[in-house]
């Protein structure tokens, strides 16, 4: 049961409150001034914090002032409850580092969703997200089912794509962060003596895109359809404010950017001194975890040329290598399909 601090000189505010997170299912801590509500949130660490603006003794500034000092609260959600005339001189409290602020009189509706989408905020950043492009997925998707972001309606333009037509193309300029609603997508780079290269492969549930959103310059690579596909378009402007409008996010964000580069090199690594056999193992498994994350064993429904790009070798090559795996029982070959049989020993081949 999360716990929340209600810190208010007015009983009757102070009670009101309490009872309704009460009834919403929440423990409820209780003070009546600030010195008591530094001293209860110090001892109790509750999950959240209500706090009034104007008390004597010891004000709503003061309290987040002493909070922010500390270590063992300095993370704790902190919400500012202030009556409308005082309401100009809440963006004191926001730069001092306050979550949200309510207006008396108050909605319990409005004061439940308040405290809501800030527990929920604490747990996406507390959440340990993997360093791969699921985690950043993931990541994104925790942004946004937790309204963190009032403006990011929960619909957008949602357009249909046919097989090999293009979604973004290298060197323009990105205008909307794009959302994999169903089918597959391949991210290619071309070379000057025109082969191709993919640099990534999106299923559904993927963001494509982000990296030149952030970064704010043209796309350095290019997204084709590998199969009709949805996809959802997000507005640029959007996007960016739900990374940026919070300094947290956007540090935990970066963060898991930077360790999706580093997964990125340690691919390139490979293809640079693996042995073939061990690069299209590991496209295979790539490809497997892409397509498949429940660990299904389904056929890889992408062509052969498209997993010799991804390893980067003729497509020759690609097909004698398969065919080796086939008689080794690593693989299946039903209806043209590839089906992995041996996963493990794909993961971990030798040589």
């Amino acid at each position: 049961m999360k716990s929340v601090l209600v810190i208010d000189d007015n009983p009757d505010i102070r009670e009101n409150t309490a009872e309704i997170l009460d009834l919403a299912g929440y423990k409820t801590l209780t003070a009546e001034n600030g010195k008591k509500g530094v001293d209860i949130a110090i001892k109790k660490k509750p999950d959240l914090i209500i706090c009034d603006i104007m008390m004597p003794e010891l004000d709503g500034y003061g309290v987040l002032h002493l909070l922010q000092k500390n270590p063992e609260t300095i993370n704790i959600p902190f919400i500012f409850l202030t009556a409308k005339t005082e309401r100009s001189d809440f963006r004191k409290g926001m730069e001092m580092g306050a979550d949200d602020y309510i207006t008396k009189p108050f909605e319990d509706i409005e004061l439940l969703n308040a405290v809501e989408v800030r527990l929920k905020k604490a747990e996406i950043l507390d959440h340990k997200y993997s360093a791969s492009p699921q985690g950043l997925n993931q990541f994104i998707r925790d942004v946004k089912d937790s309204g963190l972001v009032m403006q990011l309606a929960d619909q957008y333009n949602i357009e249909s794509y046919n097989k090999k037509q293009i979604l973004y193309q290298e060197g323009k300029r990105p205008r909307f962060l794009y959302y994999l609603v169903k089918g597959k997508v391949k991210g290619i780079k071309t070379h000057e003596d025109g082969k191709e290269y993919i640099t990534d492969l999106f299923s559904e549930g993927d963001f494509m895109g982000y990296h030149s959103l952030i970064e704010d310059k043209n796309y350095d690579d290019s997204t084709v359809v590998l199969e009709d596909a949805e996809i959802m378009q997000v507005p640029r402007e959007d996007f960016l404010q739900m990374i940026y409008g919070d300094i947290n996010i956007a540090t935990k964000f970066i963060r898991i950017i930077t360790q999706n580069v580093k997964e990125k090199e340690e691919r390139l690594l490979n293809l640079a001194y693996s042995s073939l056999r061990k690069r299209v193992a590991k496209a295979l498994v790539d490809i497997q975890n892409k397509f498949s994350p429940q660990g299904e064993s389904k056929p890889i429904e992408i062509s052969r040329e498209d997993i010799a790009h991804y390893v980067g070798t003729a497509t020759e090559s690609l097909i004698r290598t398969l065919s080796d795996f086939k008689a080794e029982k690593l693989i299946e070959i039903r209806e043209g399909k590839i089906i992995i049989s041996n996963l493990d020993k794909l993961k971990n081949l030798l040589y």
